[in-house]
C-alpha cells in the first residue's frame, strides 16, 4: 500500500494477480479496506488467482488418484539412479532390449507437477528394462504392475495438454487474454471428453479436477465463457464496466468544466459579453443520457465477426 501511494496509482489500479493461499487472500481484505472507494464494480473484480497455479492446483488434483503408480514409478528411478553403478547397469539392460538411453531418468519434485510429468514420461520408455532389472537386482523391489504403467501412460497422455500450456505461459512469459484463453477453453473441454473414458480412476480424476476448475475459474474469477450463460455473464460485465468508466470520465470533464466556469465568472463579474445562458447549456451537457459508451459498446460486440488468419490477397 506504501508503494501504491509512492507512486500515485493507489487510484488508477483495477486488479491484483496473485497466487492462490490463505495469505494473499488475507493481504488482499487489508488493500480492499484502503482501495475500495477507487476500484471497479466496487472492488468485486480486484482479486485475481494466477492462472498457472490454478493449473497447478487442478493437475495436482488430478495425480492424486493414480498416487500408488506415482509412488512405486518415482520409487523405481530413484532406485536405479542412486548410484552410478546402478545407472551402468540400467544402461546396460537398456543397450541389450535396443532400447535407446538418450534420455535420461529424471526423478520429480513431488511439489512440483510438471516435473511429474517428466519423470513419468521419460519412465514409461523403460518400462521393459525396469522389468528385466526385476529378475537381476533382489533388493529392487518396487516394480510397477502393468496396471501402473497403463495409468502412468494414460495420465501423460492427458497431462501433455497441461505441460505444453504452462511451458508456454508460465514464469518469465505473461501471455494477453486472447493467447492464453483458446488454451484453456481446450483444456475444460479436454476434461469434458476424460470424463467419458471407460478407465474408472481416468474418469474419477476428471470428475474432480473439473469440480477444481469451477471452484478457482467459474466462481472467483467470473467465468469462462464455455456456454451460453457465461457469454452473457462477460457481456453485462463489460456493459457495467463501460458504464462505470463513463460516469468517471462524465464526472471529471463537469468538475473540469465547472471550475473553469467558476473562473471565468470571477474574471468577467457582470460583464455584458457573458452568455446568461451558459450554465443552462451546462446543465443540459451533463443531464444528457449517459449511453453512449454503452451503445458503441453493444455496436461493438453485435458487428459480425472477421476470420483470425485473413487470405492472402494478390496484388
Amino acid at each position: 500500500m506504501e508503494c501504491l501511494l509512492d507512486w500515485n496509482i493507489d487510484g488508477k489500479v483495477s486488479t491484483l494477480t496473485v497466487d492462490n493461499c490463505s495469505t494473499n487472500d488475507l493481504m488482499i481484505q487489508l488493500l480492499l479496506e484502503k482501495l475500495s472507494s477507487n476500484l471497479l464494480s466496487g472492488g468485486d473484480i480486484f482479486h485475481m488467482r494466477c492462472c498457472a497455479h490454478i493449473l497447478a492446483l487442478i493437475v495436482k488434483k488430478g495425480l492424486e488418484g493414480i498416487k500408488g503408480a506415482i509412488e512405486l514409478i518415482r520409487n523405481s528411478v530413484a532406485y536405479w539412479k542412486a548410484t552410478p553403478k546402478r545407472v551402468e547397469k540400467f544402461e546396460e539392460a537398456a543397450r541389450q532390449l535396443n532400447i535407446s538411453s538418450i534420455n535420461k531418468l529424471v526423478l520429480d519434485c513431488e511439489t512440483r507437477w510438471n516435473s511429474t510429468y517428466l519423470m513419468l514420461n521419460t519412465a514409461i520408455k523403460y518400462q521393459n528394462v525396469f522389468a528385466r532389472l526385476k529378475q537381476r537386482e533382489t533388493q529392487y523391489d518396487c516394480l510397477p504392475d502393468d496396471e501402473d504403467w497403463l495409468l502412468a501412460k494414460e495420465m501423460c497422455d492427458k497431462l501433455k495438454i497441461f505441460y505444453t500450456f504452462t511451458e508456454n505461459f508460465y514464469g518469465v512469459k505473461y501471455p494477453t487474454t486472447n493467447l492464453f484463453f483458446p488454451n484453456f477453453c481446450d483444456i475444460r473441454l479436454s476434461l469434458n471428453e476424460w470424463n467419458k473414458s471407460k478407465v474408472g480412476v481416468i474418469k474419477e480424476m476428471a470428475y474432480e479436477m473439473i469440480e477444481k476448475f469451477e471452484m478457482y475459474w467459474f466462481v472467483i474469477n467470473g467465468g469462462q465463457a464455455f456456454s451460453k450463460i457465461e457469454i452473457d455473464r462477460v457481456r453485462d460485465l463489460c456493459v457495467d464496466l463501460a458504464t462505470e468508466y463513463e460516469l468517471k470520465v462524465k464526472f471529471a470533464e463537469t468538475s473540469v468544466s465547472q471550475n473553469d466556469l467558476s473562473f471565468t465568472s470571477e474574471m468577467h463579474g457582470f460583464n455584458d459579453d457573458v452568455d446568461p445562458l451558459e450554465k443552462f447549456d451546462m446543465f443540459v451537457s451533463n443531464t444528457a443520457p449517459t449511453s453512449t459508451v454503452k451503445s458503441e459498446l453493444t455496436n461493438y460486440l453485435e458487428e459480425d465477426l472477421l476470420p483470425r488468419i485473413v487470405p492472402e490477397v494478390d496484388l
